[in-house]
């Protein structure tokens, strides 16, 4: 897998504790807000915020929670400012590092970043020092698919289907990403997650220490709210 995402978070935080569950509501509720703010809040019309609106159901938050979400991004319900931010930088071993936050604050955000990485043997990075190591495409996740589904899939236009420990990624232009979710799911299939990520070009194989140096990372990263989806391009 190129990065964790919401998607990682989803699996990893379904049952924690009602703290952390906070923290995830308001992971989950600023993507709503950024999405409703940039498409509109309209989930028919606004394929991001259906995204996003899915990903927030997926750990049970509340209705209510969500609706004022997108009232907060149309501007129907006043809210502080809340806007997206890519941090580039390196991880323990030279890994390449993008982590997008949603922030109210970007100065408290850029410290905290500056922060988690240099506490785990990395460093803070400039704009593109490693974005040109990354491609953004639709990353669809399921349990299972058949043979015959993964080649109807592909000739519908996606990029390449991979089966990992936790099921099956189907990778998808951007512009392909809600045709292909809605194929998989007009053929009966539950769709666990869809989402827009940045998938790492080549990938770096590290040693069973380093693997368990970037864990650590990855665990701070998850318990930051202000982190909304991190990528790497480790071998994992």
């Amino acid at each position: 897998m190129s990065g964790h995402s919401r998607w990682a978070q989803i699996h990893r935080q379904k049952g924690v504790a009602d703290t952390k569950r906070g923290a995830l509501f308001t992971r989950m509720g600023n993507a709503v807000t950024i999405a409703a703010k940039t498409g509109g809040g309209n989930p028919e019309t606004n394929f991001r915020l259906r995204l996003a609106i899915d990903q927030a159901k997926a750990v049970n938050m509340p209705k209510d929670n969500i609706e004022r979400a997108v009232k907060r991004g149309t501007g129907e319900l006043a809210g502080g400012r809340i806007d997206l931010v890519t941090y580039e930088g390196f991880g323990p071993a030279g890994v390449a590092l993008m982590v997008e936050c949603l922030t109210d604050n970007r100065n408290r955000t850029s410290s905290a970043m500056k922060h988690l990485l240099t506490k785990h043997g990395g460093s803070l990075g400039g704009a593109s020092s490693v974005g040109w190591l990354f491609e953004q495409k639709g990353v669809i996740r399921v349990k299972t698919i058949s043979d015959e589904l993964e080649l109807e899939l592909i000739d519908a236009g996606a990029h390449d289907i991979r089966q990992n420990a936790g099921g099956v990624a189907v990778y998808t232009a951007i512009t392909d990403l809600q045709k292909i979710k809605e194929r998989l799911e007009q053929r009966g299939v539950a769709v666990e997650y869809a989402e827009l990520e940045q998938v790492a070009k080549d990938k770096k194989k590290l040693s069973d220490d380093e693997q368990a140096q970037l864990e650590k990372l990855f665990a701070d990263l998850d318990e930051n709210e202000d982190v909304s989806n991190y990528y790497s391009n480790a071998d994992q």
